[in-house]
């Protein structure tokens, strides 16, 4: 690898801009280290967390020091990533340590390790400006380039996960009237599970999607569904046609002992009305002021691919601070040994407690899903994905989503 050229460049950023243009993904780590340098830092390690969420994992290069993946739950680099906030090493050492999520808008990527000789707030203001244009090159460069991805997997990944992990939107999206995360599992093996969602203007879709079966059959028909849900979405239909168009879909291009149940979705973010089709699908669960709501009454249809009219559309009003949860049963029926369902109260309890606590809405999700697999004594016997919806007003001005 070439050396990038520092010489006669006075802004770092502007200058790490520059010889990116043309820089091979493979060899980001390496000019990060280098311009990172010039900014004062002794060392820059980037690290990407893994599918599941549980390790973060060291982006190697030339000149890069080497360095061990890292723990979520039990580091000083996991404590950033969870909580979403730079964390310095003690002050007992002649250098300084911080750590700094990775961040695309509040998309969780990863974490930045940065050794310093002075623990400045202006250090800090100078280390943040880096790690979010890293940021942004990882994700440019992640449409180019196998290595992150490969980076990210702990062991071999299904096929029928590969499809399902690259049809995915980003697992969070959070603006100052909505919030937005989700998650699958298990990571290596998702099959006939996924979700979509989009952000319009005055409006949010989503859609919960459990396409009947196991590994690479359902995994073609949730693609194509979903597929058929986009082209419906940005066709700009109104629900039940959104439903109809998937559901013809299924029914014409797969067998009839295929279909999906699925939830699929409407909030406008102006009024906080929520409308919705149930395709054979769990309702929609609503956390309210540490209560669990249900809405209704909601009358079920057939599921995707099984249903001879377009469905009727139900609806609920939401308040501001209402988180909305729509899932599939792999949630609420996972069983421990002893034979125990986790259930929607569990559900809507452990979303209650963690919003209370001041989780950010994709660490809640994070932990959520390790507690589902943890009652499942980390084995689950079904797909399980998940959206939690958190609808605000505008005015909470809150700092974390």
């Amino acid at each position: 690898m070439s050396s990038p050229d520092l010489a006669g460049t006075g802004d770092p950023l502007r200058a790490l801009l520059r010889d990116v243009h043309l820089l091979a993904p493979d060899q980001l780590s390496a000019v990060v280290a280098a311009h990172g340098r010039r900014l004062g830092a002794r060392e820059i390690v980037i690290y990407l967390v893994d599918y599941e969420q549980v390790l973060l994992q060291p982006l190697r290069g030339e000149g890069v020091p080497p360095r061990q993946e890292l723990s979520v739950e039990g580091s000083l680099a996991g404590r950033a990533f969870r909580q979403v906030e730079v964390v310095w090493s003690p002050a007992h050492s002649r250098t300084r340590r911080l750590w700094v999520p990775l961040l695309d808008g509040v998309e969780r990527l990863g974490v930045v390790e940065i050794v310093v000789d002075t623990a400045t707030a202006t250090v800090e203001d100078e280390m943040r400006a880096l790690v979010g244009l890293v940021a942004e090159l990882v994700v440019v460069n992640d449409n180019y380039t196998d290595i992150f991805a490969q980076l990210r997997r702990r062991r071999t990944m299904s096929l029928a996960a590969e499809i399902q992990w690259d049809l995915l939107p980003p697992l969070t999206f959070a603006s100052d009237r909505v919030v937005i995360s989700g998650a699958l599992e298990p990571a290596y093996d998702i099959g006939g599970d996924t979700f979509d969602y989009a952000v319009n203007g005055p409006t949010v879709d989503l859609m919960v999607l459990d396409a009947v079966g196991h590994g690479l059959p359902a995994a073609v028909l949730a693609s194509t569904a979903v597929g058929a849900y986009r082209h419906a979405r940005r066709e700009m239909r109104d629900l039940p046609d959104v439903a109809a168009a998937v559901n013809d879909v299924i029914a014409g291009e797969f067998s009839g002992s295929r279909f999906a149940t699925a939830a699929i979705a409407r909030l406008h973010l102006d009024t906080g009305q929520l409308r919705w089709v149930n395709a054979g699908h769990p309702h929609p669960l609503i956390v309210r002021d540490g209560g669990l709501l249900v809405p209704g009454p909601c009358k079920p249809h057939p599921p995707l691919g099984l249903q001879l009219r377009k469905p009727d559309v139900c609806e609920t009003q939401l308040r501001p601070g209402d988180r909305v949860i729509l899932y599939t049963d792999g949630i609420v029926e996972a069983r421990s040994p002893a034979g125990e369902f986790f259930g929607e109260e569990r559900l809507a309890d452990f979303v209650h407690r963690a919003s209370a606590a001041g989780d950010p809405a994709p660490e809640t999700v994070r932990r959520l899903m390790r507690h589902v697999l943890a009652h499942q004594a980390d084995h689950l016997q079904d797909d399980a994905s998940i959206i939690v919806l958190e609808w605000r007003t505008g005015d909470e001005r809150r700092l974390e989503p």
